[in-house]
């Protein structure tokens, strides 16, 4: 893919990476997989490698030997391969999860957020989430949301959930745009710990996030 080389390694280059070993839960449903190798070449005769796959259950990494990816881009690769054509293809629910963005193993919410649309689950607690309409709110509203995330306690850590007190949990879904490159999604569980999660880094909310989420979110 000669044409499509430098539009690929944009959007490879803005997946959210890491060091560190990040669990995540996954579903274990047996299905075909299909490995890929990308073999990225350069005028001075030097190659990169990246290796991904497609499987049925979505739960794959991306690694060029040194870094790691969680976001998933089989379906993707796969369109690659038999078209010729590179596409990074977005969730068939705007309020579901994408790829995250490049600056998420180290804040939260990485800088010069634009906009960010909020999407609450509308069956909190059951094993399929099934995500609301969002609400888009503007620059104010995200770079203020962002700044509350970023101020939260993060380690690295993925998407598990220890059960905390009684009540109903909610989950909140939140999609923080920018002028250029991809959204930055966190996604928020109520009764949860950790509660906070985008991915790569963890962490727990307090009640005034909790609040300020909720009131942005569409109603219960």
């Amino acid at each position: 893919m000669t044409d499509q080389a430098k539009s690929m390694a944009h959007d490879l280059g803005y997946l959210p990476v890491t060091t560190d070993r990040v669990g995540k839960m996954c579903t274990l449903v047996g299905g075909q997989m299909t490995n890929y190798l990308i073999r990225f070449a350069y005028p001075d005769r030097q190659a990169l490698w990246v290796g991904s796959a497609e499987e049925v259950n979505s739960c794959v990494t991306t690694t060029n030997g040194t870094v790691v990816s969680n976001s998933y881009i089989g379906p993707s690769i796969t369109a690659a391969y038999r078209t010729g054509t590179w596409t990074l293809l977005p969730p068939k629910d705007p309020c579901d999860p994408a790829t995250g963005r490049r600056g998420q193993d180290e804040q939260m919410v990485p800088d010069g957020a634009i906009k960010v649309l909020v999407c609450r689950d509308k069956q909190s607690g059951s094993a399929t989430p099934h995500p609301s309409d969002g609400v888009q709110h503007g620059q104010q509203q995200a770079r203020e949301l962002a700044a509350e995330l970023n101020s939260l306690k993060a380690e690295p850590g993925g998407n598990t959930c220890r059960e905390t007190g009684d009540g109903r949990r909610e989950m909140f879904l939140l999609h923080f745009g920018y002028a250029e490159g991809p959204p930055a999604w966190v996604r928020i569980l109520s009764r949860c710990r950790p509660s906070v999660n985008n991915g790569v880094l963890v962490g727990d909310l307090n009640d005034a996030l909790l609040d300020r989420v909720s009131r942005l979110a569409p109603p219960a």
